[in-house]
């Protein structure tokens, strides 16, 4: 039995459909350094769980132990003082079938753990929420907090862009560049409408945008106005940027619909190289070699799925 002395130990939940894996693990490699096929998990690092389009919620752990017996005895030391609270099970599903704890149980867990705090619980307006699971064989109990869909309220904007990124696949290339915003800065040089740029500027990401089409980059500043955001969005091609970034993230201009030439491409991507230290490059076209010719070395990747469409998303440093 194991008590946790000012830990800093998180378990974070995931959820993703078959499409989006790909995209959501290589955001958890990014976050954590290692993903995981349960979508479960545990590690050290510290995330807001409402940055993430995927994450569910997460546990600040507390205490953990190897029975539910460990964790009741724990529970009775916890003061709420003025506090009041609830607790929750969290159904992380990694157990065998035989195993698994069902709704009815999960319920008697909540009250038996609820009833060893003390203090005043509230089922509707608690002041904390408290989660207790099992995890690879031990117990947890923890300060929970759910994730806040925020990218939702991004999705109706005051100017749309039909090639435009998704809010979910803005807002994980946005956390795939900038991981952990502390002193970073970023940039969009080919920022179309503003899409990344929105997500990024909601998570508290330090992020300028850019674009040589005049139209959009009006558009990109109505939309983050519009969503009650500052960021600075000028005009021009990435050739005349001269200040230095932590990161950029180019979403490329598609042949299909910009008439980019594969020149063009190239062109960006030097410069791109040039201005900052690190690149996440969503493409629908393989540029492996081009990347390579700008100097860049791809160091993870993941697939971006919607349909039949693809999108390719390069972390390049």
């Amino acid at each position: 039995m194991d008590k946790l002395e000012n830990s800093h130990d998180y378990i974070y939940t995931y959820v993703c459909n078959a499409e989006e894996r790909s995209l959501c693990h290589l955001e958890m490699r990014s976050f954590f350094g290692h993903d995981s096929q349960k979508n479960v998990i545990k590690s050290n690092v510290k995330i807001d769980p409402s940055r993430s389009p995927f994450m569910k919620e997460r546990i600040e752990i507390l205490f953990e132990g190897e029975t539910l017996s460990d964790i009741l005895l724990h529970a009775e030391t916890i003061y709420m003082h003025d506090e009041t609270f609830r607790v929750v099970f969290i159904k992380i599903n990694d157990l065998d079938r035989e195993k698994k704890i069902e709704y009815q149980e999960r319920l008697k867990i909540e009250r038996d753990v609820g009833w060893r705090i003390n203090g005043n619980a509230d089922l509707s307006k608690p002041m904390q929420i408290f989660g207790v699971g099992v995890f690879e064989g031990r117990w947890y109990l923890g300060k929970y907090t759910k994730s806040e869909a925020v990218w939702l309220r991004h999705l109706k904007k005051p100017r749309e862009y039909s090639t435009a990124l998704s809010t979910r696949v803005a807002r994980a290339a946005a956390n795939i560049a900038v991981p952990h915003p502390a002193g970073k800065k970023a940039i969009d040089p080919c920022c179309g409408i503003g899409t990344v740029l929105v997500e990024a500027l909601s998570m508290g990401i330090d992020i300028v945008g850019r674009d040589i089409n005049p139209l959009v980059t009006n558009g990109s500043r109505e939309n983050i106005a519009y969503f009650g955001l500052t960021g600075d969005v000028t005009t021009g091609p990435i050739s005349e940027i001269h200040e230095y970034f932590d990161a950029a993230i180019i979403d490329m201009p598609y042949n299909l619909y910009t008439h980019a030439t594969p020149e063009s491409q190239l062109s960006i991507l030097q410069h791109a190289r040039k201005i900052a230290a690190k690149a996440v490059i969503i493409t629908i076209d393989n540029i492996d070699n081009m990347a390579a010719e700008a100097g860049f070395k791809i160091s993870d990747r993941c697939v971006a799925k919607k349909g039949l469409f693809e999108r390719q998303i390069l972390v390049c440093i």
